[in-house]
Order: structure tokens, then C-alpha cells, then sequence
């Protein structure tokens, strides 16, 4: 992306399906009564969260993440329309037409337009928010029909006419808006694909807009295109319209503003409080220095207890990778939990210096790597319902060359997904080999977060660009690849008895069972995820799919790996971990080649061959025996609600914290009460 996406980068491991894994919180969760998971419809759990220790908060910590998350939830409306440029329009009909309605609720076909509304703010719209692929609404037109005649038009506001029409065509054409990101090879990617972000404007065009644009002697390079829309004006000429205050999402983007504004007067420290403000001047002018400048200050600050992340900030809704979603979350430092992490940091250098590519393209000098573990207290935008549980930023190569990165895993949220997946049967029906198991039961979990520590505090930061290489060279397969870049990194040391001398792990066991856990995955039970058909298309599942298939092949002549078939089923064996590991290395080397070459013909080869065919016997397979353990594919959840208690001057006096337990009821009032944008944008 502007550099490639790393906050959304571990999003396919928070499925409950392939871990199970827990954080520093994960055991005692499961011990007690609190209600973890609210709803279940189609392939999806909906879970809550807790915030441990936000009690133990100072009054001012507790203003500052209230203000945060207000700032949260008020940009909503900016992702759904980014995905799709009619998914406001579709949101909104379908809320008015569910309140609106008092009939039989126990009905087939009210019941298939529930969890079809449920499906669009799942996905913040139309689109499945993994897959990308448009929902299919099992209720029919007819009844839709219904349901308008029984809504007062009142409370379809302007949705009416040729816009009324449009968004039923969205919602039952399966050929309008296919796909919200296709990148299938030799197609104009941003016509195939309905994301809104390009309006009249052929890839070629929007490529070369942004080439012209590109100074390559430029050592502090400007993310060009990440806050706008590139659209062709009646004249022909190629602009953009740059989302600001008194741009493009003004309206969503003001309310924003207002809500950072009166955090920044109750920040932890006035270096925050400085870089808040030039996060709110950015958000103001649109000018993209200016972000740049709160990222360096955002980078640097390390002592904060406190902290958020709040902007247009990954690119993986974009087939260019110039354009970025909105998101934000607010978090607060877990101080013992970090100590693991701190120790991961404080060792960049030695992981960088021994790092298996080329030296020439190791940092000789690492700068600025941080890494800690943090309780999220509010999701938003591209992060919410569904989350990540690593954060690597910011993205820029510059700013990570120069001044570092800021690396988090996310206890609260591993520790929600362990004690839902408790008992679920993945493990018995998956694993073949009962000391594989036991492996997976003692350090699991563990694995787990090591490997998004390494991944996201090491893997991101690790390497460097040839001295001609801008970085973006690599195009729409450049997430992929850099999220195999960094999954490789964490899955090479995992290995390492380094990680046992520095007391990160008591055992390298830990390794195994998360190599059992990565090939497995990678090979094989990540198919659920897929449709009948289809092949691959996430780039986080491309790149699990690439690593896998490549160090099969590679090694399927010693049977490193292996898939054994015992009583019908198919199984993945890991049989040699140290040759495994040299395995990780080799590509390791060979994909830092790519990326810091920018050799995009070697990256394309790559994901296609390894990272996007699907076996369907297998496929058949995996999907057949997913069913019988029922299990969903994907989980996300609802947000903690913060109560402020107001004294008589009108200053918080206190901010309490509740837990919804109902998915529909916080969807709809954030729908009532934060959305801004209008219907066309």
C-alpha cells in the first residue's frame, strides 16, 4: 500500500476455527460465566469482549479513550461507502424496512432478510468482508416488494425513484457488483471490482496518474492517493477528491475531528496532545505531509499508557493499493504482558543481522522498533466487527526506514476468541497425531502470539528497498507477498534457540506446534473459507497458501511434509521441523529479493502458482467435515459502551463501561445516532 497493509495483517488467524489460541487472560476467561458469544448467523459468530483493568484507569486516561471512542464510532459511514458506493442507500433501506415491520418474525423469509442485514453490517455492506464476494439474499424480491408497501416513506428519506430501484438491483442482480476487489489476473481491476474508489477512471489511467506523480529521488515520499477519490471530470480530466473536513466525507469526517479535538486537551502527555493535533490539522486540510509528520510522532512515543490509531491506513480494499479504508481502535498498555515483547524489540538488530536474505538488503541500522501488548477498548471503521489481533505501523517505508514502527498484539481479543473455540472439536478432527495435539493444547497458544509478535514487530520491520525501488512496484500482488514476508520472518525464528536464551519460550516445542498449525492451515483447512469453485483471492490466505505449497514442494521429496490419508480423512503431517525451518529461509530470502527489487514478474509467479489454486477433492472434503463440527469460519464482535458521568460544571466526573449482549440493538443505534453521510457521495 503506500508501503503494504500491516494492521489488518493476522485477520485470518482470529478465526476460531484454525487456533483456539489464547492470550495472557485466555485460561481464567474461560473459567467464568461472562456470556462471550451474543449471536450466530450464516458463517459468522458474533462474541463481546472484555476491557480488564480499565477500573485501575486515571480519571483523565478514562476521558481520553470516551473522546476516542466516540471518534470510533462517527467514520462507520465512511467505510461502508468506500466498499461500495451504494452500500449506505442498501444499509438504510434494509433498517427501515426491519423496524418498520410487525408481521410474523418467525417466518422463512423474514428470517432470511435478518441475517441478510446482518450479513451487511457484518461486512459494512453488500460484499462478504472477507471473501468479497456479493451476498445472495435467500428472501425474494416479492417479499422485498412487501415490505416497502408496509414502510412508511417517511423513513426511507430520499431513497425513492431511480435510487430505490438501483438498490434493489444491488441487492438481487448477482451480476451487478460482483466482487468488491478482484484481481484476477488480466482484468481492469478497478472495473471489475465495486469498491468506490475510483469513479470513470481505467486502471491504466489511475496507474499512470500516480506514476507521474512518483519522484523516485524522493527519500520522504508522500503516500500518494490514500485519502482520495480519482475520478474523471466531463471534461476528461483525471482529479481527486480528497476526503477532509470540507472534502469528500466532510460531514463524518467533522464529527471526527470534534471528537479528537477534546481528546487532545485530556492526552496522556503533551507529545500526544502535539501529535493528536496534527492528526486533526490532517484531517482538516487532507494534506498528506501532515499525516506523515503525526505518524513520525505517533512512532515515537512509546511511554503513553494510552493510545489509538485513527485514519485511512490499509490499503486491501483497493486492487491498486493506492486508496485506504478508514478504521480506528483504542487501546491502553497491558504492563506485564508487554515485558515478552519488550525483550522481542530490545533484540531487533541480532534477528535483522541474522536474518536468512541477502545482506544487502538487512537494515544495518534498526531504528525505532517497539513492540507491547495492549487491551483494546473500541473497534470502528475496517476494524469492526471484525478485527485484527496485530498491529504493524505506520506503512510508509520511509518512516519505517527512518523513525521506526509500533508493534501491538492484542490480549483482550486472542482471550475472547480462546474461550469461545473451547470444546469446539477442530483439534480431534483436524490433528492425526495425538502428541501433535497435546502439543497444540500446552502451546497453542503461545505459538500463536509469538508468532504475531514476530510477525507484526520483527516481519514488518524487518528488511529494506533496493536503492531504485519506490516501493509500489509490486502492485496488486504486493499485500500478499508482504504478508508472506512476514509471516516467513516469524515462522524462520520461531525455530530459533535464541527465542529460549532470551526466555521468550521455555521450548521449542512451541515452534512445532505452530508449524503443525501454519501447514495445516496454510494446506489445508483454510478451504473453508472458499465457496465451491472458487479459488483464492484474500491476500492473507494467498499468502498461508504460497508459503504452505511452496515448502511442500520443496521439501516433498523428504516428505518435510506430508498429507497422510487414515480412514478416509486427509491429514497434514509436519516430519521435519529443522528442515522446515531452512525451508521458511530459503523463500524468506527469495521474497525480500522481490520486494526490495520491486521484480514484479517473480512476485506475480509466485501467488499465482502457490497462492491462489484450489484442489477441489480436498476443498469437498474440508467443507464436508466443517459442517458436521459446526463450526463458523469467522467471528467479530460488539463494542463495550462507555457511560460518562457529567458533575455540575458539565466536566466527566466518571466514564463506566458496559456490555452490550445484543449484535442488533448496537447496530442500529450506531446507525441512528452516528451515521452523517448522505446517501451519494
Amino acid at each position: 500500500m503506500k508501503q503494504i497493509s500491516s494492521l489488518a495483517a493476522l485477520f485470518a488467524m482470529t478465526t476460531l476455527l484454525t487456533t483456539g489460541c489464547g492470550g495472557p487472560t485466555g485460561t481464567e476467561a474461560r473459567t467464568d460465566d461472562f456470556q462471550w458469544q451474543i449471536d450466530r448467523f450464516d458463517d459468522i459468530n458474533v462474541l463481546r469482549y472484555r476491557v480488564p483493568d480499565f477500573d485501575s484507569l486515571t480519571l483523565r486516561q478514562k476521558q481520553f479513550i470516551y473522546y476516542l471512542s466516540q471518534a470510533a464510532v462517527c467514520g462507520r459511514d465512511i467505510l461502508y461507502d468506500q466498499n461500495c458506493k451504494y452500500n449506505l442507500p442498501v444499509r438504510r433501506t434494509l433498517e427501515a424496512l426491519y423496524t418498520a415491520y410487525d408481521g410474523d418474525k418467525s417466518a422463512g423469509e423474514w428470517l432470511a432478510f435478518e441475517k441478510y442485514l446482518k450479513k451487511v453490517w457484518f461486512a459494512n455492506g453488500v460484499h462478504h468482508h472477507y471473501s468479497g464476494d456479493k451476498f445472495t439474499p435467500e428472501f425474494s424480491p416479492e417479499f422485498f416488494d412487501s415490505l416497502l408497501a408496509a414502510t412508511p416513506a417517511e423513513r426511507l428519506g430520499d431513497i425513492r425513484g431511480s435510487l430505490l430501484d438501483t438498490v434493489k438491483a444491488v441487492i438481487f442482480d448477482p451480476a451487478l457488483y460482483p466482487k468488491r476487489v478482484d484481481q484476477t489476473a488480466g482484468v481492469d481491476m478497478i472495473a471489475a471490482s465495486a469498491c468506490n474508489y475510483y469513479n470513470g477512471v481505467t486502471q491504466r489511467e489511475a496507474e499512470a496518474f500516480y506514476t507521474a506523480l512518483t519522484d523516485t529521488a524522493d527519500r520522504q515520499p508522500i503516500s500518494y492517493g490514500l485519502n482520495s477519490q480519482l475520478v474523471k471530470e466531463k471534461n476528461g480530466r483525471i482529479v481527486e477528491r480528497v476526503w477532509s473536513a470540507d472534502g469528500m466525507y466532510g460531514p463524518a469526517i467533522r464529527e471526527i475531528v470534534k471528537w479528537l479535538e477534546r481528546a487532545a486537551a485530556v492526552a496522556d502527555t503533551p507529545e500526544q496532545e502535539a501529535y493528536t493535533r496534527t492528526l486533526i490539522e490532517y484531517y482538516k486540510t487532507g494534506d498528506l505531509r501532515l499525516f506523515d509528520l503525526y505518524n513520525v510522532a505517533w512512532v515515537q512515543d512509546t511511554e503513553s499508557t494510552v493510545d489509538y490509531v485513527n485514519g485511512f491506513i490499509e490499503n486491501y480494499g483497493d486492487p491498486l493499493g493506492y486508496k485506504a479504508s478508514w478504521e480506528s481502535t483504542v487501546n491502553f498498555k497491558d504492563f506485564e504482558a508487554t515485558k515478552t515483547t519488550q525483550i522481542i524489540s530490545d533484540n531487533a538488530q541480532w534477528f535483522e543481522d541474522h536474518s536468512p536474505i541477502d545482506p544487502q538488503y538487512r537494515k544495518p541500522h534498526v531504528k525505532g522498533v517497539s513492540a507491547k501488548v495492549i487491551t483494546v477498548a473500541m473497534l470502528g471503521g475496517d476494524c469492526y466487527p471484525s478485527t485484527p489481533i496485530g498491529i504493524n505501523l505506520p506503512n510508509a517505508d520511509w518512516i519505517r526506514r527512518d523513525h521506526g514502527s509500533k508493534s501491538v498484539t492484542i490480549a483482550n481479543i486472542t482471550a475472547a476468541y480462546d474461550a469461545a473455540a473451547a470444546g469446539n472439536g477442530f483439534a480431534e478432527e483436524f490433528i492425526l497425531r495425538p502428541e501433535d495435539r497435546e502439543l497444540r493444547a500446552r502451546w497453542g497458544a503461545m505459538g500463536n502470539n509469538l508468532h504475531t509478535d514476530l510477525h507484526e514487530c520483527l516481519g514488518h520491520a524487518s528488511g529494506q528497498l533496493g536503492p531504485n525501488t519506490k516501493g509500489d512496484e509490486l502492485k496488486n500482488y504486493g499485500s500478499t507477498l508482504e504478508e508472506a514476508r512476514a509471516d516467513l520472518f516469524a515462522l524462520y525464528y520461531m525455530n530459533d534457540p535464541k527465542l529460549v536464551e532470551l526466555g521468550v519460550i521455555p521450548t521449542l516445542d512451541v515452534a512445532k506446534t505452530e508449524y503443525n498449525t501454519y501447514m495445516m492451515n496454510g494446506l489445508m483447512t483454510q478451504l473453508t473459507r472458499i465457496e465451491p469453485g472458487k479459488g483464492i483471492e484474500e491476500a492473507h490466505m494467498r499468502n498461508r497458501a504460497l508459503i504452505a505449497g511452496w515448502v511442500y514442494e520443496r521439501g516433498r521429496a523428504d516428505r518435510v511434509v506430508e498429507f497422510v490419508s487414515e480412514n478416509g480423512k486427509t491429514y497434514v503431517v509436519v516430519n521435519d521441523y529443522d528442515r522446515l525451518r531452512e525451508l521458511f529461509g530459503e523463500l524468506l530470502r527469495e521474497i525480500q529479493r522481490i520486494k526490495s527489487e520491486g521484480d514484479f514478474e517473480a512476485g506475480m509467479a509466485l501467488v499465482e502458482r502457490y497462492g491462489v489454486k484450489v484442489d477441489p477433492a480436498l476443498h469437498a472434503e474440508v467443507l464436508k467435515r466443517y459442517a458436521a463440527l459446526d463450526i463458523a469460519p469467522y467471528s467479530g464482535f460488539v463494542n463495550p459502551r462507555y457511560v460518562p458521568t457529567f458533575g455540575e460544571d458539565g466536566t466527566i466526573t466518571e466514564v463506566s463501561i458496559e456490555y452490550p449482549a445484543d449484535y442488533v440493538e448496537q447496530m442500529l443505534t450506531y446507525s441512528s445516532d452516528y451515521s452523517f453521510l448522505p446517501n451519494r457521495n
